[in-house]
């Protein structure tokens, strides 16, 4: 049986893992000649990261997914505390990035740095997280939970959909920020002109 729940958050996972991976070429390459350009894509991208994957995505797996599996895989628990704090310090440190591109920016080079050692460092994190869920966690949940349990969290899931995914009803509320991140981004995650935004 397909679960959606469990289809949902793969989707969400690769959307949001190509959106990581364009921000890590979009820190790596820096803005050289376009700054206002590479500035306002990074902002949309973390206020993406901050509005869709911390505030709900999230939450539905520490709050739903996460407790059912513990309970049918107790030997679990370690590994799921891991990622509940992940989660809990999430909102924090998509902040903390928001800050210190705002710094960037406005202070000029001499903040630059500390921008792109925190940004690689959650970019590695956060791919880390999401490995640890794709490769223990929902493998579990798929041999373990009830049709009950599926029926819970398919219901969940179904109620807040990624704006970036494309899978599914656009939620017009987020039309301009699609819109800046998909036209102005590079591949994966927009169409943006390589040159443009580098």
């Amino acid at each position: 049986m397909k679960y959606t729940s469990l289809q949902t958050i793969r989707d969400e996972h690769a959307t949001l893992g190509a959106m990581l991976k364009s921000m890590r070429q979009l820190v790596v390459r820096g803005p050289a000649d376009s700054p206002q350009q590479f500035f306002d894509v990074l902002r949309g991208m973390l206020f993406y990261i901050d509005e869709f994957p911390e505030r709900l995505h999230h939450t539905k797996e520490s709050e739903l997914l996460f407790p059912r599996v513990l309970r049918v895989a107790p030997a679990l628990a370690d590994v799921i505390a891991r990622l509940d704090r992940d989660h809990l310090n999430g909102e924090k440190s998509v902040r903390e990035l928001q800050h210190q591109l705002l710094a960037w920016e406005l202070l000029g080079d001499s903040r630059k740095q500390c921008f792109v050692d925190l940004a690689i460092r959650y970019l590695d994190f956060y791919q880390d997280h999401m490995q640890i869920e794709e490769t223990v966690i929902l493998p579990e949940a798929q041999k373990q939970l009830s049709e009950d349990d599926w029926r819970e969290l398919d219901a969940a899931f179904k109620e807040h959909t990624d704006p970036l995914g494309g899978k599914y009803p656009p939620d017009p509320a987020y039309d301009r920020l699609f819109t800046r991140i998909v036209l102005k981004a590079r591949a994966p995650v927009g169409q943006g002109d390589v040159d443009s935004v580098t």
